[in-house]
């Protein structure tokens, strides 16, 4: 059974090795900083479409599930509309 000097020592010798930096022999030109940017700005988006979209999926699902009448509701929203547009 490892003593706790051992599991101490052992823990800081992978943690020393861990940092120690190795030669990666590539080149990232600024062009590339810039690409891994605009494609997460990219996943972002799309994340948060595909999020919007099947919110107002299961949004009529629950609201159909309760017994409300979804197209009732699009009714009153134009009629909400109509009225700040007066």
């Amino acid at each position: 059974m490892k003593t706790n000097i051992q599991v101490v020592h052992s823990s800081l010798l992978a943690l020393f090795w861990l940092t120690l930096a190795q030669p990666a022999h590539a080149y990232l030109d600024p062009g590339t900083g810039t690409m891994i940017i605009s494609a997460i700005v990219g996943l972002l988006a799309t994340a948060s479409l595909a999020i919007k979209t099947f919110w107002y999926k299961i949004k009529a699902f629950v609201r159909r599930r309760k017994g409300v009448d979804p197209e009732a509701d699009e009714q009153l929203a134009s009629d909400t509309e109509e009225t700040v547009d007066r």
